[in-house]
């Protein structure tokens, strides 16, 4: 639980940049994984959940100002 608190209290900025990092992160896991090379199989797992937070946040978000 901790690392959505930790997600939460990031700014709009720093989440889309940590967005692009975990996609780009997440195009090298898929090569490594294509050609078995990849060390650390339950890394791709929290990639993906980690973007899939971070997507939801930023809906939260966004939804959140356009009702106000």
């Amino acid at each position: 639980m901790a690392k959505i608190d930790d997600l939460k209290s990031k700014t709009d900025d720093q989440l889309s940049t940590q967005l692009g990092e975990l996609k780009r992160e997440q195009f090298n896991l898929r090569f490594q994984a294509a050609t078995n090379q990849l060390e650390k199989p339950s890394r791709v797992r929290e990639v993906r959940r980690t973007i899939a937070q971070i997507k939801t946040l930023q809906t939260q978000r966004a939804n959140a100002a356009a009702k106000a």
